[in-house]
C-alpha cells in the first residue's frame, strides 16, 4: 500500500512552541511527530511512503532520508505553496497503484488500514476518509452521512456531537485529474463540490485521534504517546 503524508506545514499556531521547522517535525518526548506516523504506517502494512514537503523541507529530508525501517521513502517537493490539494495532486504523480493513501502530516489518528481499504474497494469510492465522532468542539467542520456515503460537508462552528475528517484518506490515483489548478484546498477545491457528484465514503473509528496544530494539544500528545508508545522502539 503507498502512502502520500502532507508534511509541508508551517504550522503557524504552533512557531513560538516548535521554532521554525515543519509542524510535522515538532518534537513529541523527543522524536518528530512524523516518525510516530510513520511507524503508525508501517505497523499496518504500507510499503512505500511519499512525504509532500515544502517549507524547511531540509529538516525532514536530513533526518529521514530515502527509507525508514527498510522502507523506501521517496519526496514531493513544492517549490511554491501549493495547498493541500496541489500538494497531493503532485505527490501521485509518484504513485503506481490504483488507490493511495493520504495522511495529513499534523494528525495522528489510529485506524485500521486494510479495513478502510476494504471498504473503499468494496464500495468503489473514488474517495474514502477516515471520520471519527467527537463532542463538545469548534475546531473542525462536520460532516453528514448516510449508508457510509458522504452527503454533505459543514463548515467549523460549535458542535456538542459531530463527526469530523480524521485526516486520513483512501483516494483513487486518478481522482484529480481533472482538476487544472496547481494550487489548490483538497477540501473546499474538491471534497465539497464533488460529494454529490462522486462517489465518497466515510470509514467511521472511534480509535485514538489527535491533531497537533495548536498548543494545547501538542501538549497532550506529549501525555498521550508515553502510553500509547509505551514498549515501542523508535
Amino acid at each position: 500500500m503507498e502512502t502520500i503524508i502532507l508534511a509541508g506545514g508551517f504550522g503557524t499556531r504552533l512557531q513560538r512552541t516548535i521554532k521554525n521547522i515543519p509542524k510535522s517535525m515538532a518534537r513529541v518526548n523527543n522524536k518528530p511527530f512524523l516518525e510516530y506516523i510513520i511507524k503508525n504506517l508501517i505497523n499496518n502494512g504500507i510499503d512505500k511512503i511519499i512525504l509532500a514537503v515544502g517549507y524547511k523541507k531540509e529538516n525532514i529530508m536530513g533526518y529521514f532520508g530515502t527509507s525508514y525501517q527498510n522502507i523506501p521513502i521517496d519526496y514531493s517537493m513544492e517549490e511554491e505553496p501549493l495547498l493541500t490539494g496541489g500538494a497531493i495532486k503532485k505527490a501521485l504523480n509518484m504513485t503506481t497503484e490504483k488507490d493511495v493513501f493520504i495522511v495529513n502530516g499534523d494528525t495522528f489518528f489510529d485506524i485500521d488500514f486494510s479495513a478502510m481499504i476494504d471498504l473503499h474497494s468494496k464500495k468503489n469510492a473514488d474517495l474514502t476518509i477516515a471520520v471519527k465522532k467527537m463532542k463538545n468542539f469548534d475546531r473542525y467542520g462536520t460532516i453528514e452521512i448516510k449508508d457510509y456515503r458522504i452527503i454533505k460537508f459543514n463548515e467549523k462552528k460549535y458542535c456538542e456531537l459531530g463527526i469530523i475528517n480524521g485526516g486520513i484518506y483512501c483516494m483513487k490515483r486518478t481522482c484529480l485529474n481533472e482538476i487544472e489548478k496547481k494550487s489548490f484546498s483538497i477540501e473546499r477545491g474538491y471534497m465539497e463540490g464533488n460529494c454529490k457528484k462522486k462517489y465518497f465514503y466515510a470509514f467511521e473509528s472511534d480509535k485514538y485521534f489527535i491533531d497537533i496544530g495548536i498548543p494545547e494539544d501538542y501538549y497532550k500528545a506529549q501525555i498521550d504517546f508515553k502510553s500509547i508508545f509505551k514498549g515501542t522502539t523508535i
